[in-house]
């Protein structure tokens, strides 16, 4: 049997997974998270476009971090509602990232009425929607730019899933679509015809022919990688297709910059094709020499791993505050049908923050 810590943030899990919350869709699940804490006595606020902040705000004599969590998840394949056993719960969002979304409402709630004296960090809970779509949409930039408050944190902890171990920076995500232009004509006569299809396999043997590059950062490697994800062409069984076109996902290292990667990805793409820059999102800097990182780390106690993904440490760095991503959830588990979350991990993260809020007094 699950010990009380482990059952009530599992059930709290369950809970929300029940609430759909995909990207554009948070509101339902942002009512009833306000409602909760507001109800459990903590200080808790709207922030509009389905956000909130939560717990302690910026005070002068302790340190002050950000959890960070978002409400959506990417589209349901069958797996809403949720289930719970005694070892996991299972469900949408179950890893990416309700289990974490359940442990910052449970820190929250379990921090009332605790006294100062017992702090050594105040944290501020911070909820936010939109996070599964290209980072224009993401609710978050605007939010941190905003807020002098939330720009002040010491150290922000986003809590994408990371199996419970600190995982520092993360890539830029740069994607394009790579058009291929050749000449229709009669799949008969191929010769009076240019294959548009046969100039796109050109282009993405080439692309896939390159080896992943490594970078390394303060011990961690980043692996620089480019794939294409989907193809499209064709408009009939019988015709030579004059037009392809392939959607390329770039992901590069801290240390480079958003123009500096648009033009590698041009400088790769654009011998075989054109290429129209659809969306980009800045890598992450490696945070870990913060004093409060370090603090978090030792307490942790794994090797810290680098974030081979994006993720909204990106926009917090931009903000001008340090992060880190730090999750009960298996990194591997996210987005998948069969999505769960281990009790076990829920409760090992809530202890780590608990152990984290208030270590030094």
């Amino acid at each position: 049997m699950p010990d009380e810590l482990s059952a009530r943030i599992g059930e709290r899990t369950l809970e929300l997974i029940n609430i759909a919350s995909e990207s554009r869709g948070e509101q339902a699940i942002c009512d009833h998270v306000l409602a909760v804490l507001a109800g459990g006595g903590v200080d808790v606020r709207d922030l509009g476009d389905g956000c909130l902040i939560a717990g302690a705000q910026r005070r002068t004599d302790r340190p002050f971090v950000l959890l960070g969590g978002h409400f959506d998840t990417v589209p349901a394949q069958g797996n809403i509602p949720g289930s719970i056993d005694e070892t996991e719960v299972a469900g949408l969002g179950a890893s990416d990232m309700k289990g974490s979304l359940a442990v910052m409402i449970e820190l929250a709630l379990a921090g009332v009425g605790i006294a100062d004296a017992e702090r050594s960090i105040d944290f501020g809970f911070l909820f936010f929607s939109r996070e599964e779509l290209p980072a224009a949409e993401s609710s978050l930039t605007p939010l941190l730019a905003a807020d002098a408050d939330l720009q002040s944190a010491e150290l922000a902890v986003m809590m994408e899933p990371t199996g419970n171990v600190i995982q520092a920076g993360c890539l830029g995500n740069c994607g394009a679509t790579w058009t291929f232009t050749g000449r229709s004509g009669h799949s008969a006569r191929p010769w009076l015809a240019d294959n548009a299809i046969e100039r796109l396999a050109e282009g993405v043997s080439a692309l896939t022919a390159l080896e992943p590059v490594e970078h390394e950062f303060d011990g961690l490697v980043f692996r620089e990688v480019i794939s294409v994800t989907s193809v499209e062409a064709g408009i009939a069984r019988n015709v030579i297709p004059g037009e392809a076109t392939a959607y390329v996902n770039y992901r590069f290292p801290p240390g480079i910059t958003l123009a500096d990667a648009e033009a590698r990805l041009r400088s790769i793409c654009e011998p075989f094709g054109s290429i129209e820059i659809e969306g980009s999102s800045p890598s992450g800097q490696v945070s870990i020499d913060n004093d409060l990182a370090a603090r978090l780390i030792e307490i942790v106690g794994e090797p810290v791993e680098p974030k081979q993904a994006w993720t909204p440490v990106a926009e917090f760095e931009l903000a001008g505050v340090s992060a880190v991503n730090f999750g009960p959830g298996e990194p591997s588990a996210a987005h998948a049908v069969d999505e769960s979350v281990a009790l076990g991990a829920l409760a090992r993260s809530y202890q780590v923050l608990e152990r984290f809020a208030g270590e030094g007094n």
